[in-house]
Parts: C-alpha cells; sequence; structure tokens
C-alpha cells in the first residue's frame, strides 16, 4: 500500500467514525473520493427545534499530501484521531483554526 493510498484509508475511516448515532439528530458520512473530501453532516430530527438547522460536525480533504481539517466542532478532535492512526501531526492542517498549507519556496535562479 502506498503512502497516498494508506492516507487516503485513514482519512476516510476516522472521519467515517464520527457518523454515530446523535440525540436529536442524524448523522452521514459523505465522501467525494475524486476530490478526496470526507465529512459528516448532522440534521436534527423533527423534534428538535425549529431554529436548528443541518450542518457539518466534521469536514476534512487531502491536498498534496497533507491532511486539511476544515471543520470540527466535536468533543473529540479529528487531529487527534488521524495522529492516532498514524498520521503525523506535521502533515495536518487545521484550517478551522487558522492554520494553512505550507507554501512551496520558488528558486529564482
Amino acid at each position: 500500500m502506498d503512502r497516498v493510498t494508506g492516507l487516503t484509508e485513514i482519512v476516510h475511516d476516522q472521519v467515517q467514525d464520527y457518523a454515530v448515532p446523535a440525540y436529536k439528530a442524524a448523522t452521514y458520512f459523505v465522501e467525494d473520493v475524486k476530490q478526496q473530501i470526507y465529512t459528516v453532516v448532522i440534521v436534527p430530527k423533527n423534534d428538535y427545534p425549529i431554529n436548528t438547522k443541518a450542518g457539518i460536525s466534521v469536514m476534512a480533504r487531502i491536498v498534496d499530501g497533507y491532511v486539511v481539517i476544515d471543520q470540527d466542532i466535536t468533543d473529540r478532535p479529528l487531529y487527534e484521531a488521524l495522529v492516532n492512526a498514524g498520521i503525523s501531526r506535521e502533515r495536518i492542517i487545521l484550517g478551522y483554526a487558522g492554520e494553512t498549507l505550507p507554501v512551496e519556496k520558488v528558486n529564482s535562479e
């Protein structure tokens, strides 16, 4: 198994683990394999307050060998699950916290 395949499988599995039954809400794991985007959507059940809307609880994508976490409103941070699954923290970008992908230095020579 090559590194990219391993990374994809780990991110897929770890994000999917967040799609568990919730109190007064349904959760759905959604992925776009081609674009390497993995997310869990929360949809409130009918008896939840009327002003509550569906939303994303956790979203991650793979960009150039990095895992970019764009959203994480859970009580168990996705980056910790990814590190525990074998992805180095240096390869994880917390987009929701303002972290950005490293910029490659261009050799002007």
